[in-house]
């Protein structure tokens, strides 16, 4: 009997075990709907490199790291480092213990020369010498040349002096003259690199092999030359407060202390066969990322070549609805195409979630700054010119703005929300940088002032707690009540004189000039420098009259922000505020909080296949700002055309929905399309492939994106995102997958950025199942495995015993 018992019990503790793995496999949560995607900061291509003890001073302890240094683009690149010296200011610039970084070309694998470096172009902004000017009585080293000229890589001709701005100058250098060590021996910066479209005398990722044979393509530097107490003369500055370094990195003895570090970018000519027809795109700038990255994939596997065009969403919808079989075109837009009445249907396919930011370079005296919040009154602000700075003026200062605060770092309403912001120089903020045209996304960001009842207020005229008021100028404007207005205005018509004689004029165009875009708006924050022309300046020859040019501001005195869309904010690194949604919630553009914001969008009034942004309902975890963008096509031209846009329309929303930084991917600052999204891509893809009748009626399976009366997320919740869930389970689980995620607080995974990218598998989406249904799938069948086997370990001793009962003296 007890040898009986002994066999027993290891199949009721198996049993037992099975039924308790079963309960553990159900109260254990699915792994989240998709998986990380590399950092954008490339961080698994990091190079760390050490400085020399160079012939003066020992950087032997300086370790610099660039974060990504494979798989490049025009686009921010961080760059940090230790073991440095604090700097030490003095005479308005820094004098001593700081690094000068510089992007160079240079075929040689061991590294560029002194002429393939882009340096000398902001020279006035540290100290005259320091720019590309060398010569015997500061470098004994130096040959005795007065300076060291610039050779372009596209083969045109060297520069001709230290200041030949011909291929670049103050307003479109990308070097960096001065990067501050802090007291505790670390820095960082975050630098702009240029590929060879934005840089064709760089050439970075040009492809240099003879036609016909396998790509191999311009390798680019970043060159690091740190700089410490002494002269390259040997002079050791002893008083940085009244002396400091005043000759070039590129002089000899400098440049021989130099780190350089090999950047790979990914190609930039030609990667299309030639000969295929070529589809022309065009419209939202928001897509911009997205289709530039999908491209060279789309030309190589449609027989297609896709050509984009960044324009305004209206110059989008007319050329749509201006189809014909000899003018072929897909648009891209927020709001949708309207449905001529009697005419081709207009399908509209959702590609793309992202949205607008609020992006900003302020330097401290601590270093960058990384958090701000705004509210849409504070916006409001900016928008209309209403901080004393933000308008032309000499003393006293406008009627019109008198009495207002200075800037927005000295805007009590600014500093009650931001307690910790640094204390900046009086006239270190510039204004908000703010795009030309108008723009669909643009409306998005004035409906969200005109939904907040404090900035409605202040833009019909009412002065906030503090007294300030807005710009007499922008208040008989209807901008507080006006749902359409889709630019940024600036209609303040004051003028001030720039001293000098003879005096010269400047506007409020020359002192907050327009961005030329969205993406331009992030190269100019990442730069520090709004391009304002408000310097006078003499002729250097004499003879030909003043002007007014740049003033850049000075390293460690840079204080800028810029709408811009949220993907070049990614791509330059540039830190994001956080805005103040309908219900009070101060919330950051992320993956999760855009796509809590589409969880909770509602039809389009004017075409029900279409999603619309609206601030008013926007809530708990979810982000003002963001936007889905459509692809808008005709039926109205010929099958092949169809063909094309429909291969372009599947891509989009099916493999191009991967997150990552490799061509076809998804970059950072979009989040996935939700299934039920790509769903009526896929079925608005079926529908301009076989074409459709003028009968069909807007808003059908035909006109609105295979949408019907729902486009797939409202899920009957009315768009109230609120509650924590962020339009998760309030929106019946509308986001596909995604509801999970969006119910997550912006960075609870340690960082608010859209950096962090869930990864999906777009091929398993569209057979239907995503990666965690499967999981699903596989948890309830392992479920039902574990019981059945529970139960038989359990009922076999069991049945065993009943035996025994019956079947008395059996061993």
């Amino acid at each position: 009997m007890t040898d009986v018992l002994t066999r027993r019990r290891p199949r009721l503790l198996i049993g037992v075990g099975s039924l308790l793995a079963a309960l553990v496999v159900v109260l254990l949560p699915l792994p989240p709907a998709t998986q990380s995607a590399v950092a954008a900061d490339g961080d698994s291509s990091a190079v760390t490199k050490s400085g020399a003890k160079g012939k003066y001073d020992d950087f032997s302890d300086l370790k610099v790291t660039v974060h990504q240094t494979k798989g490049l683009r025009s686009q921010g690149v961080r760059v940090t480092w230790s073991g440095g010296k604090a700097t030490r200011e003095g005479g308005g610039k820094f004098n001593i213990n700081y690094l000068q970084i510089m992007q160079c070309w240079g075929d040689a694998p061991t590294g560029p020369d002194r002429e393939q470096c882009v340096y000398g172009g902001s020279a006035a902004v540290v100290a005259d010498g320091q720019g590309r000017r060398v010569n015997t009585t500061q470098d004994p080293a130096e040959s005795g040349a007065p300076f060291v000229p610039f050779r372009p890589a596209n083969g045109e001709p060297a520069t001709k002096d230290a200041y030949d701005y011909t291929y670049f100058g103050p307003l479109d250098t990308n070097e960096q003259p001065a990067n501050t060590t802090f007291a505790n021996g670390t820095g960082e910066s975050e630098f702009e690199l240029q590929d060879g479209v934005q840089a064709d005398y760089l050439g970075c990722g040009a492809n240099t092999a003879p036609e016909g044979s396998t790509p191999k393509l311009r390798r680019c530097w970043l060159v690091v030359v740190p700089r410490g107490e002494h002269e390259a003369d040997g002079r050791h500055i002893t008083n940085p407060q009244s002396e400091g370094l005043n000759t070039s990195p590129l002089s000899v003895t400098n440049w021989a202390q130099r780190i350089v570090f090999p950047m790979d970018f990914l190609q930039v000519d030609q990667y299309c066969p030639e000969g295929q027809p070529e589809r022309p795109t065009i419209g939202s700038e928001l897509v911009t990322d997205a289709v530039t990255s999908w491209q060279p994939k789309l030309c190589t596997s449609t027989g297609s070549t896709f050509a984009f065009t960044s324009g305004s969403e209206e110059q989008a919808r007319s050329q749509v609805l201006g189809t014909s079989s000899e003018t072929p075109t897909l648009g891209y837009t927020i709001d949708p195409v309207p449905q001529p009445e009697g005419g081709p249907a207009v399908v509209h396919a959702p590609i793309a979630v992202s949205g607008l930011a609020f992006a900003f370079f302020v330097e401290g005296p601590d270093g960058v700054v990384r958090d701000m919040k705004l509210t849409p009154r504070l916006v409001a602000k900016m928008l209309t010119h209403s901080y004393v700075n933000d308008v032309p003026w000499a003393a006293p200062s406008p009627e019109h703005v008198r009495g207002n605060p200075a800037s927005y770092v000295v805007d009590p309403e600014f500093l009650r929300l931001n307690p910790d912001f640094p204390t900046l120089s009086a006239t270190q903020p510039m204004s908000l940088m703010v795009p030309i045209g108008n723009a669909d996304a643009t409306r998005v960001v004035w409906n969200w002032l005109q939904s907040d009842p404090e900035a409605r207020d202040f833009l019909a005229g009412k002065p906030d707690p503090d007294g300030m008021r807005v710009n007499s100028y922008f208040k008989n404007l209807g901008i507080d009540k006006n749902p359409e207005l889709n630019e940024f205005p600036k209609v303040d018509p004051t003028v001030a004189l720039a001293g000098a004689n003879p005096p010269l004029e400047y506007t409020i165009l020359d002192l907050a000039p327009y961005t030329g875009d969205l993406h331009d708006g992030a190269i100019r924050a990442r730069r520090g420098n709004n391009n304002r022309t408000i310097m006078w300046q003499a002729s250097s020859d004499g003879v030909a009259p003043p002007k007014l040019v740049n003033d850049p501001p000075r390293p460690g005195f840079r204080a800028v922000m810029a709408i811009t869309d949220i993907a070049s904010a990614e791509r330059y690194g540039l830190p994001m505020a956080a805005l103040r949604n309908a219900d009070g919630t101060f919330v950051r553009p992320s993956t999760d909080t855009l796509l809590a914001t589409v969880a909770g969008m509602q039809p389009s009034s004017a075409d029900s296949g279409v999603l619309k942004p609206d601030p008013a309902r926007v809530k708990g975890q979810a982000y003002p700002l963001a936007a889905v963008t459509y692809a808008a096509a005709s039926v109205n031209q010929d099958a092949a055309a169809r063909k094309a846009y429909a291969q372009f329309i599947r891509y989009a929303a099916g493999p191009g929905q991967t997150p990552g930084l490799s061509a076809g991917e998804l970059p950072p600052g979009y989040a996935p399309l939700p299934a039920k999204l790509r769903t009526l891509a896929d079925a608005a893809a079926d529908q301009l492939e076989r074409g459709a009748t003028s009968s069909d009626p807007p808003g059908s399976g035909a006109a609105g994106g295979a949408g019907g009366t729902d486009p797939g997320l409202s899920g009957g919740a009315g768009g109230d995102t609120s509650g924590g869930g962020a339009g998760g389970a309030a929106a019946g689980g509308a986001a596909g997958g995604a509801t999970d995620e969006a119910s997550q607080p912006p960075g609870a995974s340690g960082s608010p950025s859209p950096t962090t990218v869930p990864q999906q598998n777009a091929a398993d989406a569209k057979s239907g199942l995503t990666p965690r249904e499967i999981l699903g799938v596989i948890r309830w069948v392992l479920l039902a495995v574990l019981i059945l086997g529970g139960a038989a370990a359990i009922s076999g001793p069991v049945m065993l015993r009943l035996a025994q009962r019956r079947t008395p003296g059996t061993p």
